[in-house]
Order: structure tokens, then sequence, then C-alpha cells
């Protein structure tokens, strides 16, 4: 009897400890919910980055990489997942944004121009579910730094009221208020302000900082001091999500009033023709001085994102943490013969660098998934566990399980190029409607582009095959009974109707486009 009751206390006391040792299993998968970290520089075009010439990458994208100098960029591509075919669906500012956030493309965000003053119809939905307010929910600090750029500028100073931040006109800079911020819960942040040196930036409760500071490197400072928690900025039992939208290298890029003098040293003297190398650009235009500079700031860049890649090593976070270096468009800096650095669908412009590294990732490696920027939400949410709470009218689809290399995960054929511009405007000189000028669409192989005149008819073509003319040099002619044209045309129908655009709710060039 007493050897019983012995086996009997053993027993009970080994079952204690296994189910301690499970509840304490059960309490670290819940304390290890990822983090995130998605920085996103403007106007990085994916072309600008030193790794796309090592050994290891060397041939993942058809053309020469820029000769920059982004050491910390290098290190992290060779621990990632390293996308060569993302691109920015309409590669502006602002439509990025809405669509980055939402998921929708920027018929349906809300955002379908660059948000200033006299484009009240341009803004960021208030009843659109962002990733910001899914998280939210899902109990995560939520940070947001620097670039805002998603909100129609109102007279809503917080010194001033009924005055704009911003005393350009059209007002371009805004202030975003609480009620606007889609569940950030730390904020420091502006509405777009394109002067590198002189930044300024509005806090919680709408005070305005001046630092006096390069924008990138004080960012990097604040997005620092957030993660070490130095002033009690966030609950640390919470995961955190930051978002950090550094302005450079967005022009200015003109002197050494817009970069630091240590990254100019890199490419002073350097002949224009060996800095801009690719076999599209001519270094004799007028903006082919600006190189340097651009270059310039995207080695700052470079070293800023280090920094907080080293952050959250010193604090034992980054391998708990979904890192994300990307852009919101590209620069075409001289390419293509066009001083517009963005809104084209030349590869500078339409593509964009996407670099990510997430807990459980099995091994570095590239992936030519064609990535559109209304995927990123859902495929963010999904790679974080929320698959489940994705919106339901979220247009972009979720790919990760092609980020994880599921077996016959879903990967898309093309991807959709969109550019709209003013349409009417009121007496007072307000933009009323958007005009969707141009569509278009890239696939592996081709980059397609029709653009219209205002009567809806065909006004010009792009047509190129990537494949044998990486740059984009010549521009074929299109026959639109060809097999591939046909097929090109297929997929801008699947896409035009999947994204509610409005070229399929006016049926425009029906007579081109099957919908």
């Amino acid at each position: 009897m007493k050897k019983r009751f012995i086996l009997f206390i053993v027993c009970i006391s080994f079952l204690t400890v296994l189910q301690s040792c499970l509840s304490k299993h059960d309490n670290g998968k819940k304390a290890k919910a990822p983090n995130l970290i998605y920085v996103f520089p403007d106007q990085f075009r994916k072309h600008a980055m030193a790794f796309w010439e090592y050994p290891e990458f060397k041939g993942a994208i058809r053309t020469k990489a820029d000769p920059v100098k982004t050491p910390n960029l290098d290190s992290f591509a060779k621990e990632s997942v390293v996308f060569t075919n993302a691109v920015s669906n309409c590669p502006l500012c602002s439509p990025h944004r809405g669509s980055l956030f939402t998921g929708l493309y920027p018929g349906s965000s809300g955002v379908t121009l660059n948000c200033n003053a006299d484009r009240p119809i341009s803004s960021l939905r208030k009843d659109a579910i962002c990733i910001s307010d899914v998280l939210k929910e899902e109990n995560y600090n939520l940070a947001y730094f620097g670039k805002w750029h998603l909100d129609f500028p109102t007279p809503n100073d917080p010194a001033n009221p009924g005055n704009y931040v911003d005393p350009r006109v059209p007002a371009w800079d805004t202030y975003t208020p609480m009620i606007k911020r889609h569940g950030f819960d730390y904020w420091y942040s502006y509405g777009t302000w394109d002067v590198h040196k002189d930044p300024h930036y509005y806090n919680n409760n709408g005070k305005r900082f001046e630092p006096k500071e390069w924008s990138p490197q004080h960012e990097a400072n604040e997005v620092i001091s957030y993660l070490k928690n130095e002033k009690g900025q966030r609950d640390d039992t919470k995961p955190f999500a930051v978002f950090v939208s550094m302005n450079p290298p967005h022009n200015p890029y003109n002197s050494l009033d817009d970069c630091l003098e240590e990254d100019y040293n890199h490419y002073q003297g350097i002949p224009l023709n060996r800095l801009l190398q690719r076999d599209n650009a001519n270094p004799e235009m007028q903006k082919a001085k600006s190189a340097p500079f651009y270059f310039a700031n995207v080695t700052g860049v470079d070293r800023e994102f280090g920094r907080i890649i080293q952050q959250l090593k010193d604090m034992g976070e980054y391998d708990n943490t979904i890192v994300v270096f990307t852009s919101d468009h590209g620069e075409t800096m001289c390419s293509q013969n066009t001083r517009d650095p963005k809104n084209s669908i030349f590869t500078e412009a339409f593509d964009v660098p996407f670099l990510i590294r997430w807990p459980g990732i099995k091994s570095a490696r590239t992936d030519n998934l064609l990535l559109s920027t209304p995927d990123i939400m859902p495929t963010l949410l999904g790679l974080m566990g929320f698959e489940k709470k994705i919106p339901s009218e979220v247009q972009g689809t979720n790919y990760s399980d092609a980020f994880n290399k599921v077996p016959n995960a879903a990967r898309p054929n093309s991807a959709l190029y969109i550019r709209n511009i003013n349409g009417a405007k009121d007496k007072n000189g307000l933009v009323t409607s958007y005009f969707p000028v141009s569509r278009g669409i890239k696939t592996s192989e081709y980059t397609f582009e029709i653009t219209i005149n205002k009567e809806h008819n065909i006004k010009s073509t792009r047509f190129y095959n990537d494949q044998k003319d990486p740059y984009q040099l010549h521009n074929l002619s299109v026959d639109k009974n060809s097999d591939i044209i046909q097929s090109l045309l297929k997929e801008m129908a699947y896409w035009l109707k999947k994204s509610n655009d409005p070229w399929y709710q006016n049926n425009i060039l029906n007579d081109w486009i099957d919908y």
C-alpha cells in the first residue's frame, strides 16, 4: 500500500512538472508573435543595389546594377528572399501607399493621384481597413515614421487652426490627425516635405519638431529610440509593427544641401557616363549632374537601414522580426531620355526593390514572382499568421505560400500598370475627377502599355520584349490579332476586371479588350 502511495505521488509530481513545461511552452509561443519592420525610402530604384553584381546574384536581373555602395543591403540580401520582379503598379508616392496599406488598387483605395490641396478626390478612405487596423486588433504596438502622403491637405495646422501647414500653392504637406492614422498609436510623421536637411515631423499630439538633421539619419535615430523604448514609447510586452518611410533618395538631389558629404565623396569625380552606365541612359541630359547626389542618398539610406537592423540584433529581436526593404517606385535618372523620374512603365520607374526576411525562413534566394503593391498587405498578414483577418474587399493576393515555397503555391502570370492624370476641374481649379490615361501589363517576358486620348481612342502604345531587349530600347509595333498581343490583352482584361478599374467599368477599348 505504501509503495502504491509513493508511486501515485511520483506520478502526480511528474504530471505537474509536465503540465508546467507545456504551459511555459505555450506561453512562449504566444510571446513570440512576429514583429514587423517595413522600411520603404522614396524613389529608390531596384537597380541601385550593389549585390546584383555579386556572383550569387549575377543574372538575377537582366541589366547592369548601378555602381553604388550599399554594404548593408548587400549583407541583408544574402539572408533574405530578394524579389526580382516586384512592381509599383501605379508608380507614384500616394497611390502606392494607398495600395500598400489597404491591399486595394488606386481606384478602390481612394488614392488615385498624388495628394495635394488641389485634389480633394485623392485621399485615403477613412473606412478602408488597413494592415495597421488589422494589427491593432491583434494587440500590436504600431509606429509610423516619416513621409505619409495619403491625406488631402486641409487648413488644419495644430499650432495655427484654420491654416495649412504648408506655404506652397497648392499645399502638399499636411498634418494627419489621430482619426486618420488607421490604428498607428505612435506617430512621428508629416505629409510630404522635400527638404532633406530641414525636415519636420508631428508627434502623437500634433507637436511639430524641426531637428535640422538629414532626415533618414534622424528617422533612424527615432526608430532606434522607439525599439529601445527609451522614453516608454511602447508597451514592451506586445509585438511591434514599425513602418519607416524615408524621403531620400527622392528629389531634390542637386547639391550637398540634399545629402551628406561623406556619402557624396564616394561618387565625386566619377565621370557621369560611368555612373549612368545603363545602355538606355543619356549622360548628356541636364539632369545627369544629379546622379552623384542621387547615389549619395542611396548610400546614406543603406547606412541608416543597417543601423535599424543592428538595433534589432542588439535587442535579440532580429530572428523574430519580419524585415522588409522596398520602395514606393523607382527613378529613371536619365534613362529613356525622360525627365519624369517615375509615373511610367519603364523598368527603372515601374520595378522596385523588395527584400524580405522573416522568422522561419528556410534559405536565402532570389524569386521572380510578379509581386504587385496590393499583394503586400495580404501577404504580410499571411506570413504573420493572420490570413483569416485579411479584409474581404482586399484585391491583392496573399502569396505567403509562394514566399514559403509551398508546392503548387499560386503565382501570378502578370502585373497591371496604371497611370492616372487630372480629369475635370471646378470653377475654383479643384480636381473633381481623374482620367485613366494609360493601362499596361508586365509579364516575365513582355512589357505592354496602351495610352488613350480623351475620346477613349488609342493615342500610343509601348511594347517591349524585355528578355531580348532588357533596356527597352526598341518599341515594337503592335498587331492586336497576334498571339502575343492577344495573350497580353487577356491578362490585362483579367486585372482590370479584378481591380474594378475605370477601363473595365466604362468598357474602354472593348474592341481590343475582351472584358
